[in-house]
């Protein structure tokens, strides 16, 4: 789904607020950190710290000391501090670990730090996309190529599909945070046959199974302006599943502005029409430097739409358990209500293609 932070320039951040202070752990690690960096150390100073925008599970600042010296720049770091009830999604630990093993293979910031509840980074000096970036042709086929590589990753740990695990762990979490009239009204005791029914449906069929992201919306990818080079950012949600999932994960988050005056309200009049589609995959198929045919391509883009549909269901149910654990100040249940009506309203034309064929 959606965006849980985005490492944004300092002037797209606001002044840190005393309320929203970064925790003292932080600010201790952050002074061990600087003792050890010749361009601030003994320099007396605090760095100041701002938040940055975006963040809707993970508060994320920016920790900035001034330049030594007229020749040197600032030096900056991320803080990320965990949001509230984030285990409930995934498991910190292997987080961290997806992030280091990353951060080896030159795939994103190096991790400099851990504090109790969260870590000091790598400041990437890039620019994080934003809504309009991921329709932009020549963008979005350097997110194509990107994305190919990401899926060739050799990552250590289990190489099993977990999209139908984590549906249903999901969705065992929400039913339990849920009231009973919330689960009436967003269908949940149904659910369970709707997740068995799609596993059944999808998985009968030979996928090409990839390290997939499963969260790629524009907040989580950067690219160095001077050389083009797109870096994928916060792999909280990573795991090996159908690569045809995490395209249409993608494709979704065309439909979001999580910066916008509603960042909940989602457009989807903004899904990738068919030529853009097939571009994307034609694309992600020739990267690697092999040729795609006309079949490969039609046939990767029907499973992709089918996923649209998983990844209706897997974004609902965050939405619903997210209303119930995080404050950040995002309409979360709006959020999950869109996802459902998109699940209910595209079921019927995406699978009765799917069956015609």
């Amino acid at each position: 789904m959606a965006p849980k932070e985005s490492e944004q320039s300092p002037a797209e951040a606001a002044p840190a607020p005393a309320e929203r202070s970064i925790p003292e752990e932080a600010r201790l690690l952050l002074r061990e950190l600087a003792a050890e960096w010749e361009d601030v150390a003994g320099c007396g100073r605090e760095p100041e710290v701002v938040p940055l925008k975006g963040a809707m599970t993970n508060e994320v600042y920016q920790a900035r000391w001034p330049a030594g010296g007229e020749e040197r720049e600032a030096r900056t770091v991320l803080v990320r501090v965990y949001g509230e009830g984030v285990d409930l999604f995934f498991d910190r630990e292997d987080e961290v670990r997806t992030f280091e093993c990353m951060s080896r293979h030159g795939h994103g910031p190096r991790l400099l730090g851990r504090f109790p509840n969260g870590r000091v980074e790598e400041f990437i000096h890039a620019r994080t996309f934003s809504a309009a970036d991921l329709r932009d042709p020549e963008i979005s086929a350097i997110i194509a190529s990107k994305l190919k590589e990401f899926h060739n990753l050799d990552m250590p740990g289990s190489k099993s599909v977990l999209i139908w695990e984590r549906l249903r762990n999901w969705l065992k979490t929400a039913k339990s945070l849920c009231s009973s009239d919330e689960a009436k009204e967003f269908c949940l005791d149904s659910m369970e046959e709707e997740i068995t029914a799609l596993e059944n449906d999808f998985s009968g069929e030979r996928e090409c199974i990839g390290f997939c992201h499963n969260d790629l919306q524009y907040g989580n990818i950067m690219i160095d302006e001077e050389n083009k080079l797109l870096t994928i950012i916060d792999y909280e949600y990573a795991s090996f599943n159908p690569v045809a999932y995490d395209i249409a994960n993608h494709f979704c988050e065309m439909a979001a502005d999580y910066h916008s005056e509603k960042p909940h309200v989602l457009d989807y009049t903004k899904y990738p029409d068919t030529d853009e589609r097939k571009q994307f995959v034609q694309t992600y198929l020739s990267s690697s430097g092999e040729e795609s045919d006309a079949e490969e391509v039609e046939n990767l883009i029907k499973s992709i739409e089918k996923y649209t549909l998983a990844s209706h269901l897997v974004w609902g149910l965050w939405g619903i358990i997210s209303e119930h654990v995080n404050d950040i100040d995002f309409d979360y249940k709006e959020y999950a209500r869109q996802r459902f009506e998109q699940y209910w309203l595209k079921k019927t034309t995406v699978l009765t293609a799917q069956t015609a064929e």
